[in-house]
């Protein structure tokens, strides 16, 4: 044996047979065993060395290391000795048969993938082939459903749109209050009727293209199916034929993926079957223009009186622009779906509108300039009638629940569909409360209110009033005005009268749940450095004609740098008084001081948390804010009162329970609470608030209930414009005002009047006739219910703080002094003016803020002195001012005796 050659391995177990073993491993890794190898050993493959102790083991190594190689290698012609394991030849051998089985052979797939004949990455990776095949398999199934799927669908007929259903409104025990939306009006008239201009206009307007183009847009049905899938608003059409296939499709408006192909190939079939002009007239005797009008027919007869064919150029352009909305660009306005769509802002968009279109006419060619209505020359509509059978209560409260349910629910449902019908809609309204309250405002108008025997005062008088569920916020009763078929707008849901004192007690609510200012510290104060008030053991200045001052004791000036000074209704003083009593009686200074101490922005989100709408408070930060120059709706008031009636749990007021349609349920209501104050706060409020009524000399003794407890406020407002009275019992909250305005809204200048002598009074007071008209429907509306009682009020741990220049007493004697001095008494400015004016007085609030710094209506007393309005949180040892003398009521900018 050369040296240059391995030693082979000594013998282990020592012996010839051990010696003879070890010489006959082989030395390459993949070598195969000697010629006549017994062993087989598996160092043969990964180049171990090993010893085998019997002839068994040595066979047993053999077959493993024979199923570790590789099928192909050990595949073969097999001569050789025992290589290749239970299923290789024994490739690479010598002369012999092998002695394994060869590999099992490949059988080819329809689609190879994975790889066969590749390994790693390689494996994974399809080849051009199967790539090839698969795109030209998926294109030729496209191009197949696509062929089927055009075959399918058919022109829509415009007749067959016309679909006449009911909506059904029910009373709240599912009686039936009225059935309405069932007649489409409707009538298919052909191209040559329609005006040129109406084509013209609308062309240029919504599809310039609209002649050349194949119907479809790749990109914006592209858009609505990004849309879709990301959850996102879906859009229109985006062509005039496909407008026209939406139209047809109104039956199924459902926002998937299937609707919007079936669209597609309509749109598709439409474009290649139709003429354009028959396309055009099929678009313009299927769209919606408003007013229950479908088609251009209905449209000119509806807005002008007139057949289509009679429409001119601005009437055509007009028409085409409440395509892109009736709700918003209809000058009668559509406050009944949304109240942003006054018949104000819908003149003006529609005149916007109007005219654009008229200037893209003559921009495309399509209207000669010399032919061009003047700007000036807006064709204003007929003015709309209303449906008989609405008449009385019903058509408010048919509109409300429609309203509420288009703008609530969650399945995209818009006023065309709605107005297709087929809906049943539950409403929360109870027959007998809606009749007892209609009753209640008649009882009170018909015995005061002369309109031919005082022309001057008794004419445009108004009332408004709602009902609702503090537990649920359900919306039991309204009266929005005599007749919905004579008086448009819903006294209930929107008048734009000040609701005056009837929002102190969200000022009060605020003090005893965020507190009042620390002075000495920054505007922006938390509730750690403010102090809750205690409404019994805190006492304000109601001195009429208070200096207001800011929470540090700064004096407050308007933009033109001139001092308020607060008044109150009637010129009465009270003197220093506790909050209880300052509500009692309705004095405003101590509330308007009160609002400045604890901030503006603090009330202000106090009362929406309560129930009001934010868009509905005046946006001015100014003290008067504090006794109600702000215009919630009677349903608002009803509903934030109901907040403190249900221990600060507010609900918001509802008036629609249950809608389906011949798919099923498509809204149901969920009441969803939320608790903006604790049930300490708002059981102190209630408190304060039955002393409005029950006290001798509250403003609210009016709408006392024999055997029911009553918590109520009311509220006169400046110039004796508005008066109301909001209140309310465990089981019920009802919110009533009057005012006087002009129902012509055609007269651009008419203002909220005043009702001195109005129903032969010398003024009107919240604590008259709305206070009778709340007893009266309160009183019918629970009579055969159960007699529930108000919560006995918790403790807020309050403190008491003079405000507004109130002087605190002096402090109790004690037995050691203590080495710190007192502080020096100071007393914080609480708010801003909000004097009234006199009868006499002409002002605008809104432009002057000096106007109502004189008149009004006082309280009993007021200091003498003209202290600094630093609120005092401890007592100090000033000496309080000397008291006057006076009567009763209320006042203020917008705040009147109550």
């Amino acid at each position: 044996m050369s040296e240059h050659r391995r030693k082979p391995p000594q013998p282990q177990g020592g012996g010839r047979a051990g010696s003879r073993r070890a010489a006959q491993q082989p030395s390459g890794r993949r070598a195969a065993p000697s010629r006549g190898s017994t062993s087989g050993s598996p160092s043969a493959s990964y180049g171990e060395e090993r010893s085998y102790g019997s002839r068994a083991e040595a066979r047993r190594a053999a077959q493993r290391g024979g199923s570790r190689r590789r099928v192909d290698e050990g595949a073969g012609a097999g001569h050789g000795g025992r290589g290749g394991g239970r299923r290789g030849g024994g490739g690479g051998g010598y002369d012999g048969p092998g002695r394994g089985r060869g590999g099992r052979p490949y059988k080819k797939r329809l689609i190879d993938y994975p790889r066969h004949n590749k390994y790693g990455w390689r494996r994974w990776v399809p080849s051009w082939k199967l790539v090839t095949g698969l795109t030209l398999g998926f294109i030729g199934s496209l191009m197949a459903a696509a062929t089927i799927a055009y075959a399918m669908v058919e022109v829509p007929d415009p007749q067959l749109t016309a679909k006449a259903q009911n909506n059904v409104y029910l009373w709240a025990d599912g009686s039936q209050m009225a059935a309405t939306g069932g007649e489409i009006n409707r009538q298919i008239i052909p191209i040559d009727q329609i005006p040129k201009d109406m084509q013209n206009a609308v062309i240029s307007a919504e599809n310039k293209t609209f002649e050349n183009d194949s119907g479809i847009d790749p990109m914006g049905i592209a858009r609505a199916l990004k849309n879709m899938a990301t959850g996102g608003q879906t859009q229109g059409g985006s062509t005039i034929t496909q407008q026209y296939v939406k139209n047809a499709m109104l039956g199924d408006q459902s926002q998937t993926l299937t609707r919007k192909f079936k669209e597609l190939f309509i749109s598709i079939r439409v474009g290649t079957d139709l003429e354009k002009p028959e396309i055009m007239a099929g678009y313009l005797n299927t769209s919606y223009y408003g007013r229950g009008a479908y088609g251009i027919q209905a449209a000119a007869r509806t807005y002008y009186g007139v057949d289509a064919k009679k429409l001119n150029a601005g009437q055509c352009a007009f028409l085409a622009s409440l395509l892109k909305g009736a709700t918003y660009y209809d000058p009668a306005g559509s406050t009944d779906i949304d109240s942003a769509a006054t018949a104000d802002a819908n003149k003006a968009r529609a005149v916007e509108r109007w005219n654009w279109i008229l200037d893209e006419m003559v921009k495309d060619r399509r209207l000669l300039p010399e032919n061009r209505p003047k700007s000036t020359a807006f064709p204003m509509p007929n003015k709309p009638t209303k449906d008989a059978q609405l008449g009385g209560q019903v058509g408010y409260l048919v509109d409300l629940a429609k309203s509420y349910f288009l703008n609530n629910n969650d399945k995209n449902i818009d006023a065309n569909m709605l107005s297709q019908g087929g809906y049943t809609i539950r409403t929360t309204f109870e027959k007998d409360k809606v009749e007892k309250l209609k009753a209640a405002v008649k009882k009170v108008q018909d015995a005061n209110i002369k309109p031919k025997k005082r022309p001057d005062t008794d004419t445009h008088v108004q009332f408004g009033g709602a009902s609702v569920d503090p537990k649920t916020g359900a919306i039991v009763a309204i009266y929005g005005g005599v007749d919905a078929t004579k008086h448009f707008t819903n006294n209930a849901n929107e008048t734009g009268a000040q609701v005056g004192s009837t929002f102190k007690p969200f000022v009060l609510a605020a003090a005893m749940r965020d507190g009042v200012r620390d002075p000495k510290l920054q505007e922006e104060q938390g509730k750690s450095e403010r102090h809750i008030v205690d409404p019994d053991k805190s006492k304000y200045s109601g001195k009429n004609k208070l200096k207001i001052k800011d929470y540090d004791g700064s004096v407050w000036r308007n933009e033109k740098q001139q001092e308020w000074l607060q008044t109150n209704d009637g010129g009465e003083s009270y003197g220093d008084i506790d909050l209880r009593e300052a509500m009692v009686h309705s004095a405003n200074s101590p509330f308007v001081q009160l609002g400045m101490d604890i901030g503006i922005k603090t009330v202000r989100r106090a009362a929406v948390e309560a129930g009001l709408l934010e868009s509905s408070l005046n946006k001015s930060n100014v003290p008067s804010f504090s006794i109600g120059i702000s215009s919630p709706s009677a349903i608002r008031m009803a509903g934030a009162y109901a907040t403190f009636a249900a221990n600060g749990k507010q609900n918001d007021p509802f008036s629609v329970s249950h809608v389906e349609n011949e798919t099923g349920t498509v809204y149901e209501h969920e009441v969803k609470p939320t608790q903006p104050f604790t049930t300490a706060v708002a059981s102190n409020v209630t408190d304060v608030l039955r002393s409005v009524v029950d006290e001798r000399e509250g403003t609210g003794k009016n709408a006392r209930i024999p055997g029911r407890q009553v918590a109520g406020k009311t509220g006169t407002t400046d110039g004796n414009k508005s008066a109301w009275f909001v209140g309310y019992t465990p089981q019920l909250s009802t919110a009533i005002d009057m005012y006087r305005l002009d129902d012509n809204e055609k007269n651009k200048k008419r203002k909220f009047l005043e009702m001195y002598g109005t129903g032969g009074q010398d003024k009107i007071h919240g604590a008259s006739f709305p206070s009778e008209i709340w007893q009266t429907y309160m009183s019918d509306a629970l009579k055969d219910q159960p007699v529930e009682t108000f919560p006995e009020p918790e403790s807020i741990d309050g403190e008491a703080v003079w405000g507004g220049g109130a002087s605190s007493p002096p402090p109790s004697p004690t037995a050691t002094p203590s080495g710190t001095p007192s502080p020096t008494p100071s007393n914080t400015p609480s708010g801003f003016p909000s004097g009234r004016p006199s009868p006499s007085q002409s002002c605008d609030p809104w432009q002057d803020f000096t106007c109502g710094t004189t008149g009004g209506n006082g309280g009993n007393g007021g200091s003498t002195t003209d202290p600094t309005s630093t609120p005092t949180i401890s007592p100090s040892t000033s000496s309080p001012g000397t008291n006057g003398n006076g009567g009763n009521g209320n006042g203020g900018f917008i705040g009147g005796s109550g």
